[in-house]
């Protein structure tokens, strides 16, 4: 009996090699998974030093702001290197002499409310008693704080946080060292590194990047004349309500609040606003409570009145383009973002001006908000004459050549 079945033939050679992987995907397959290594690399690796680049960064502007006073000092024969720790040592002496000064005041003020707090205490209490009715006293007050939970807890936690302190004044002080160092080397060695830099660049790119330089030098130098202007007139007005208040220590606290509230963005306000009022406290009470006041209502003025002006004719950048580039800064990069933030879209802005081609704009009241004085009556004047004016006789116009006779007639 012969079957009926007919054994498969086995697969032909083009359908074996339609099962087979492709040979590029092996290859295309170990190509995205080292791109994805990378990539991971690079992330980590950027995270890692992020501190150092924001440092460098830092350090970049601060010696941009005293190329100025190096190139100076060089055009007079002194070496750059000489000239740039000059500077530097400059405005240590001026910091350090500013924080002594501030240091040895506020210890005296701390000693002094130390010694009256008990009179202090004992006058509150009398008017919450007198006014609340009740029998309060500074002894009952004293222990039930000493003996209170949160303040146990707070100095436990206040001593195991030793360690983590020291840390970070620590690394504060290395990050410091850290912009002082590279600083030093940008101002000093700022020939060498825009000779560097224009090595690798074609003529062409390297006249761009020399002009973009100079743009970044002035841009900067405007930016810390209107901080340092900002500062003056912030230090003055806090010195004449300090005087007229009669809180001790009125010019150092003046030069604290100018210097601490423009040069320290984000919480340097804050901070400057915060020792005179401690020190008016140790005065009178209501005194701290007038310093309060007036330091927040300047914050404002100063904030949404005074600094957008001045940055517009320091820096030549419009009071919102200054204020968004400030808030984006601060969102980027913190601190770090708000600080630099202005000179650079000042210089970006100036750098990329030169590439943008400009037109003339019409007067229309659409463009110019209103029309300039004169200006519509003028051009109605224009337009009158332009209708109202005759036609010049035939023969006139056949003197000047514009009328021509042949055998058909006048054309």
């Amino acid at each position: 009996m012969i079957s009926n079945d007919i054994p498969c033939p086995e697969g032909r050679p083009e359908d074996r090699s339609d099962a087979r992987m492709p040979r590029w995907l092996p290859r295309a397959m170990v190509l995205a998974l080292a791109l994805v290594a990378c990539f991971q690399l690079a992330t980590w690796g950027f995270h890692q030093l992020i501190t150092l680049l924001l440092n460098v960064l830092i350090a970049f502007f601060l010696a941009l702001a005293v190329e100025p006073a190096v190139d100076w000092m060089a055009a007079r024969g002194m070496r750059r290197g000489l000239a740039t720790g000059l500077v530097f040592a400059s405005i240590l002496v001026a910091a350090a002499g500013f924080f002594a000064l501030l240091g040895s005041m506020l210890a005296g003020q701390i000693a002094n409310m130390v010694e009256e707090f008990p009179q202090y205490l004992d006058s509150v209490i009398s008017w919450i008693n007198s006014t609340l009715h009740t029998h309060l006293s500074r002894v009952e007050v004293q222990n039930n704080l000493l003996k209170s939970d949160w303040l146990q807890k707070y100095v436990q936690d206040s001593a195991n946080n030793v360690l983590a302190v020291s840390a970070t004044v620590l690394g504060s002080l290395f990050n410091l060292l850290t912009v002082a160092l590279f600083s030093f080397y940008f101002a000093a060695d700022g020939p060498r590194l825009r000779r560097a830099l224009c090595s690798v660049l074609p003529p062409h790119r390297q006249t761009e990047v020399l002009r973009a330089w100079e743009i970044a030098v002035a841009k900067t130098g405007g930016y810390l004349y209107s901080r340092g202007l900002m500062a003056l007139i912030s230090g003055v007005a806090h010195y004449v309500l300090l005087q007229v208040l009669g809180v001790p220590y009125a010019p150092a606290l003046a030069i604290w609040v100018g210097l601490v509230s423009q040069f320290i963005p984000t919480i340097g306000t804050y901070l400057a606003g915060a020792l005179p009022i401690l020190i008016a406290f140790t005065v009178d009470p209501w005194y701290a409570l007038w310093v309060f006041g007036f330091v927040v209502t300047y914050q404002q003025f100063e904030n949404y009145l005074l600094q957008p002006r001045i940055t517009a004719k320091t820096v030549d950048i419009h009071p919102a383009v200054a204020f968004g580039s400030v808030v984006a800064g601060t969102a980027l990069m913190g601190a770090v973002g708000a600080l630099i933030a202005i000179p650079a879209t000042a210089t970006l802005q100036a750098f990329l001006g030169a590439y943008v081609k400009r037109y003339e704009v019409p007067d229309d009241l659409r463009v110019h908000g209103r029309r300039r004085r004169g200006a519509g009556v003028l051009a109605r004047f224009r337009r009158t004459l332009h209708d109202e004016q005759p036609s010049a006789p035939l023969e006139d116009r056949k003197a000047a050549g514009g009328v021509q006779e042949d055998g058909e007639g006048v054309r």
